[in-house]
Parts: structure tokens; C-alpha cells; sequence
């Protein structure tokens, strides 16, 4: 009798969670309970539900509880799992999802489970891997579909993350995730108009949502609709007060306006939230409120050109009229340089300086911060090596290298030089010669401006020269690049050491 009643109070009780009807399902599950306290559906399923609840200890709880009972069900093992990444325990979170699927290889939720604790991780290339393989078993599965899109866009792979966002959304079209992911990946590839829309249908899906909202206020910027793109971050903010990155854009769209006060008050609130205080520095700096850091920090540099690399080239040259490159070698062979040079290009990104440089020089090495800027680079074919580092752990150790080092527009986002030239006098062989352009300073040895790029005055150059042991050969005037339509003022230097 008892065991007809369990089954037939469990057999309700499910029905009721298919439903979505939550407080009743667990209710009924309670009672089966009462007459069973070792049903394995009753636990396991009381324990997806307080998942669903948002109680995570609960959960783990309860789906341990009915694991002891019945080890060998692949779906406990499962759902654990995810509660276990839930509440920050990832390596726990990962045994179980690949316990789940020791026991049933084919299982599809399992592996994207288990791609979901491996980004958490950091292990990309594995998480991708295991979406990978659930949608092998699942083709029609857009949660996979939409995961491999997030770790596609982790990895700068944006025209694949955009493919296999729309894949899930060919799929399931109301999927407010994978219309954000399709934003992102719009966004990264400048494809800006469509990004906006993508991240309107996000939210409409999903009205609370206050990462979409701050998305596309990023994209309304990069469209320099200012006043669309403040009310996006507004919007953020009233669903996620602590939201410090909305802060932080917020800041700099109301510094683009001109509204430098509230642009101000907008990164003191970044701050208070917890954003990066030495990116808030900057910030504060670029508009003439803080002391200005002696360089840009490396991973805002990083983040700032690994989003760039997909369209580098063509936007600095057919957008901004980028010519230093050009201007640099010009001043090299007026000294006319040897034709068998070992030489570093120092920041090369995506390698714009390369063919210049790869004409006179029998070793051609690179360094740049971003490693899908360097991606790019490798595909000139011109590099003998090129590393991903900061110039100075980079340079450091490598005394008497080179003949030749080469920093076309890098030095934007270093205020303070004398570190750098130290490092690279010591790298150069005796006679070397070190080839640099800056943007031109008025004042101050150098400052930071809004565009958050440094600025260095002629003066402050030529006695770090001097300083450091190195003799001014020629300098340049030049436009170095153009930014809301007119030039920008830079100056090229040719050192000897």
C-alpha cells in the first residue's frame, strides 16, 4: 500500500515540475519522501528543484543524498554537477559532469554541462571540445550551439562565434542568450547597426536584462549615438545598480559628450562598485582628475586590440589615414640602414610595419601584448618570431640583440618612457638605431588625453635621450592618424646608440 501511494504521489509530482508548477511538485515530492526517505526520483528531482529555486546548497544536498542511493544514473550525476558550478566549485562541478558521462558517453547535457565547468576553468580549447561533442550527438541542441559561440568570442574567433550563434537561433529563435551572443559577436566585427538589433531582440526577450542593455550601449557608441547609448547604460544601471562596467561606459560616453563632471562621478561609482581601480586611474586621468599613471594597464591594452585584430588594418589606414609605418621607413633609409639588420618591432600588432622592415633585415622579430593582433601577423609570412608579452619582460635579458628597434605608435599608451629606452639601449648593439613615433605634447613631459592615448613633448624625448645614451639623428613631423575628422599631431624620432 505504502509503495502504490509513493508511486502514484511521485507520478503526481512529476507531472507538476513538467508543468513548471514548482511549489507543488516539491510539496508531493516531501510527502514520498515521508513514506520513502531513500526514493532516488524523489530526492534527485526535490534537488533540481531547489536548484531551480536558486538554493544551490540545497541542491547538492539532496542529489548527493540520491546518489547514495543509486550511483549509476547518469542524470543525477548531472544535474549535481551544475549545482556544484553553481556555487563556485568548479573542479567538483567538472568530476561530476565526466563521472555522468563515464556512464552514458552519449549523453549531450553532459557535455555541454561539462564545457560550461571547463570555461569556468579556463581550459577553452577542452570547452569547446565538449560542445563540440554534444552537438555531434544533439545537432539540434542551441544551448551547445550557443555555448560554442561564447567560447568562440572568448577565443576572437568572432566570425565563427556569429555562425554558431545564428545555428542556435536557426534552432530556437526565441533564445534570448544566444541573441546576445550574435550581438557580441556583430559588435566585435564592427557590423555595429546589426549588434544594436540583436541586443534589442535579447532584450525584449529578456526586459531585466542588464548585461544586453550595457552591449548595446557599447555598440551605440562605437556609432557615436551618445545620447541612445547613455540611455542603454541607464536602463543597466536601474535593473543592476552595482553594475560597475555600466559605470565605467557610462563614464565614457558622458566623456565623449563633453560632460566631464558626470563622467567623473560616473567612474567614482565604477570604482565604488568594484571596478579595476588602476583602469578607473586612467579614466579619471584622461579627463584631467587624477595624477596620470605612468603607463596604460597591460590588460586594458590586451582587451582593447584582441577586439580590434579582425579589422586593424583596414580601419587604421582606410578610416584614420594611417601612415607612421611609411613615415618611419622613410626616415630610416634617409640614414640609410644596412640591408642585413637583426630587428625587433616592438608593439607589431598586426604587423603593418613588417614589409618596411623586412627589407633590410636578415631576422625580423615582433612582441605585442595581444596574441590575436600577433595571429594576425604570423600571416604575412615576414616574422623569424614573434611573442606575446609586454616590451619590457620582453626586452629584459636580451642585451646587445638587435640592430634595429622599431615602435610604430606604441608608445600612445606609455606615458612614462624611460623604462622603455633603458631597455631597449641595452638590447641594441653598439651603433643600433631605435626608430619610434609618439603623439605631440604641449606642456607637460607627457599626459594622458580623453581619447586615452599619451601624448610626449619633443623636449621630454630628447633629454630621455640624452639620458639614456642615445643621439637624436633626425625627427619628423607628421599627421598621425585622423579622429572625429582632423589630424592628430605626432612627431617620428630616429636615435642612434
Amino acid at each position: 500500500m505504502t509503495e502504490s501511494l509513493a508511486a502514484s504521489l511521485l507520478q503526481q509530482a512529476v507531472e507538476l515540475h513538467q508543468q513548471g508548477r514548482l511549489q507543488p511538485a516539491q510539496a508531493l515530492y516531501r510527502q514520498v519522501l515521508e513514506l520513502d526517505p531513500r526514493r532516488f526520483d524523489a530526492l534527485h528531482l526535490l534537488g533540481v528543484i531547489a536548484r531551480q529555486q536558486g538554493d544551490a546548497a540545497a541542491a547538492i544536498d539532496l542529489i548527493s543524498q540520491a546518489i547514495a542511493v543509486d550511483g549509476a544514473q547518469a542524470s543525477a550525476h548531472c544535474n549535481l554537477g551544475v549545482a556544484l558550478l553553481d556555487a563556485g566549485r568548479t573542479d567538483e562541478a567538472l568530476a561530476s559532469h565526466e563521472r555522468a558521462l563515464a556512464l552514458l558517453p552519449s549523453y549531450a547535457m553532459a557535455w555541454s554541462n561539462r564545457g560550461n565547468a571547463l570555461r569556468r576553468l579556463g581550459r577553452l580549447d577542452e570547452a569547446l571540445d565538449s560542445y563540440q561533442r554534444a552537438v555531434q550527438i544533439q545537432p539540434n541542441y542551441a544551448e551547445a550551439h550557443c555555448n560554442r559561440a561564447i567560447i568562440l568570442q572568448d577565443q576572437g574567433r568572432y566570425l565563427d562565434a556569429l555562425g554558431a550563434a545564428e545555428h542556435a537561433l536557426d534552432i530556437k529563435d526565441r533564445y534570448a542568450d544566444a541573441w546576445l551572443a550574435r550581438g557580441n559577436a556583430l559588435h566585435c566585427l564592427r557590423i555595429l547597426p546589426e549588434a544594436v538589433e540583436s541586443f534589442d531582440r535579447a532584450i525584449h526577450l529578456r526586459p531585466d536584462w542588464a548585461e544586453a542593455y550595457s552591449a548595446q550601449g557599447s555598440s551605440l557608441q562605437r556609432l557615436g549615438e551618445f545620447a541612445a547609448a547613455l540611455d542603454s547604460y541607464d536602463q543597466a544601471l536601474k535593473h543592476k545598480p552595482d553594475y560597475a562596467l555600466a559605470h565605467y561606459y557610462r563614464g565614457n560616453t558622458l566623456r565623449a559628450m563633453g560632460r566631464r563632471e558626470e563622467a567623473i562621478a560616473a567612474y567614482h561609482a565604477a570604482l565604488a562598485h568594484g571596478d579595476n581601480p588602476e583602469t578607473i586611474a586612467f579614466a579619471l586621468a584622461s579627463v584631467g582628475a587624477g595624477e596620470t599613471p605612468a603607463a596604460l594597464p597591460n590588460d586594458y591594452v590586451r582587451s582593447l586590440f584582441d577586439q580590434y585584430a579582425n579589422h586593424f588594418d583596414q580601419h587604421l589606414t582606410e578610416v584614420l589615414g594611417y601612415q607612421t609605418p611609411a613615415v618611419l621607413d622613410a626616415l630610416l633609409r634617409h640614414v640609410a640602414p644596412a640591408s642585413e639588420l637583426a630587428t625587433v618591432d616592438l608593439g607589431c600588432g598586426t604587423g603593418l610595419c613588417g614589409p618596411y622592415l623586412r627589407a633590410y633585415s636578415r631576422r625580423l622579430d615582433g612582441v605585442d601584448l595581444s596574441q590575436q593582433m600577433l595571429d594576425k601577423a604570423a600571416e604575412r609570412g615576414l616574422y623569424d618570431e614573434l611573442a606575446c608579452a609586454d616590451l619590457l619582460t620582453y626586452l629584459n635579458g636580451r642585451e646587445a640583440t638587435w640592430d634595429l628597434a622599431v615602435a610604430a605608435d606604441v608608445f600612445v599608451y606609455i606615458g612614462d618612457l624611460a623604462p622603455v629606452f633603458k631597455a631597449v639601449h641595452a638590447a641594441l648593439r653598439p651603433g643600433g638605431r631605435f626608430c619610434f613615433s609618439v603623439e605631440a605634447g604641449d606642456d607637460a613631459d607627457y599626459v594622458l588625453r580623453p581619447s586615452n592615448r599619451y601624448a610626449h613633448t619633443p623636449d621630454y624625448l630628447r633629454r630621455l635621450a640624452a639620458a639614456t645614451g642615445f643621439t637624436v639623428l633626425a625627427t619628423q613631423a607628421l599627421d598621425a592618424r585622423q579622429e572625429n575628422g582632423a589630424p592628430i599631431a605626432a612627431h617620428a624620432f630616429l636615435l642612434c646608440r
